[in-house]
């Protein structure tokens, strides 16, 4: 089964790509390294602020419910946060110093 690509991954792969492509264009074009660092950072904002709007609110709903609750998180965090309750509840395990 094919797993659909996370909204973070995807809005992220976007804002790199409209970085790197007027980097690469600027600096083809011959313009000053710094400069077309500068001018590429200004456009990929730019286009990231106009056309990825539904990317970045998709991101954005994932991240307020995460935060919020409503969706668990994936990964072994689950795993982990089993484990650190289990020896919290344990009295037994406990070293004070």
């Amino acid at each position: 089964m094919v797993k659909s690509i996370p909204p973070v991954v995807y809005y992220t792969v976007l804002r790199l790509l409209a970085f790197a492509l007027p980097l690469t264009l600027l600096l083809l074009l011959g313009i000053e390294p710094w400069i077309a660092t500068v001018l590429a950072a200004l456009i990929g904002l730019s286009i990231s602020y106009i056309a990825l709007r539904t990317p970045r609110e998709a991101v954005s709903r994932d991240l307020y419910e995460l935060r919020h609750g409503s969706k668990t998180p994936a990964g072994d965090e689950d795993a982990e946060d089993s484990v650190t309750d289990a020896a919290a509840s344990d009295p037994g395990s406990r070293t004070d110093r």
